[in-house]
C-alpha cells in the first residue's frame, strides 16, 4: 500500500468507544505512545474495527501542529513528544521532523514564520499535536 500521508503508524486497537454517530478509536503505536482517532460509526463498522486488531493510522504533515510547550493545554487529543532531528526551511514552509521514543519519526509542515518565531532547532524538545479527526484509519482488506 502506498499512501501520500507522510506520517504512517501501525498498531493494535487498545480501546473503542462507540456513540450513535462517531467512534473513538485508541491505537497503540509503541513505546507508550498512542493515537486517538475519531471515525464515523459507519466507518468503524465497515472497517470491522475491534479491540486487538491492528490498523494503519495516517496523518498528513500539514495537519500537525508543533509546540515547544509540553504542558500546553489544547483541545487536540493527541500529543506526541520527542526531539527535533531535522528542520528544513523551504520557500514558504518548514519541514520539522521529530524523533519519538523508540525511534519513530513524525513529520510536520509549518510556515517559515512559525518556525522562526518558535526558534526551532535540531536537538530541541517539541511535541506534535494532532486532532483526533485528522487521523485516517485503514485495515488490510479480507
Amino acid at each position: 500500500m502506498k499512501v501520500s500521508a507522510r506520517n504512517q503508524f501501525f498498531g493494535p486497537i487498545s480501546a473503542i468507544k462507540t456513540g450513535p454517530i462517531n467512534a473513538e478509536v485508541v491505537i497503540d503505536i509503541g513505546n507508550a505512545n498512542r493515537l486517538v482517532a475519531i471515525v464515523t460509526r459507519d466507518s468503524a463498522e465497515y472497517l470491522r474495527l475491534s479491540v486487538g486488531i491492528s490498523v494503519y493510522a495516517f496523518v498528513k504533515a500539514p495537519w500537525i501542529i508543533i509546540t515547544t510547550e509540553p504542558k500546553l493545554k489544547t483541545s487536540a487529543r493527541n500529543k506526541l513528544c520527542g526531539v527535533i532531528i531535522s528542520c528544513q526551511e523551504g520557500a514558504l514552509n518548514t519541514e520539522v521532523v521529530l524523533e519519538l521514543a523508540g525511534g519513530k519519526n513524525i513529520i510536520a509542515i509549518i510556515t517559515n514564520e512559525s518556525a522562526r518565531t518558535m526558534e526551532l532547532a535540531v536537538g530541541q524538545s517539541a511535541c506534535a499535536l494532532i486532532k483526533s479527526s485528522h487521523v485516517i484509519l485503514a485495515v488490510v482488506a479480507d
